[in-house]
């Protein structure tokens, strides 16, 4: 699937107390990033609802100054439902900064109710793709079992 792209300048008002990118803003710019990759593989951005964030993680503290490039695409595609995996990485070095995925669910703007979306995945690209459809997978299966504390 194409990837898209987004990147941010890491300015003062977007540090929290430790001087580093405050975590709320990496995530807006983390959602916003699948939208946009959701939104392009759906040829539109109407009915695309965020249902899950999964393992938003942070590898390393991003700088005042630092450049961070989120990557997004398409891994793991159900009948109404599809998964974006997004990696934010320094711009110059790309060194690895953030990483997780979101679910998004395709529904009917006027009923409310799941809808198809009529996306297909590709032939993956590259190992890096490959090993994102088998995490996106793995992360799927996980959200669709039963909590922890629930199994039996």
């Amino acid at each position: 699937m194409r990837q898209y792209e987004t990147s941010h300048l890491i300015k003062a008002e977007d540090l929290n107390h430790h001087g580093t990118l405050f975590a709320a803003r990496a995530a807006a710019w983390f959602v916003e990033a699948a939208f946009v990759a959701a939104g392009c593989a759906c040829n539109t951005s109407a009915g695309i609802v965020c249902r899950n964030l999964h393992n938003l993680s942070f590898q390393k503290p991003v700088q005042k100054g630092a450049i961070l490039r989120l990557q997004a695409r398409v891994a793991a595609v159900g009948q109404s439902s599809f998964m974006v995996v997004v990696r934010g990485t320094d711009a110059l070095t790309e060194e690895l900064y953030v990483e997780g995925a979101v679910t998004f669910v395709t529904i009917d703007s006027e009923t409310g109710s799941r809808r198809p979306h009529q996306i297909v995945l590709d032939e993956a690209e590259d190992e890096q793709e490959t090993e994102q459809r088998m995490r996106a997978n793995q992360l799927k299966e996980q959200a669709m079992g039963k909590p922890m504390h629930m199994k039996k």
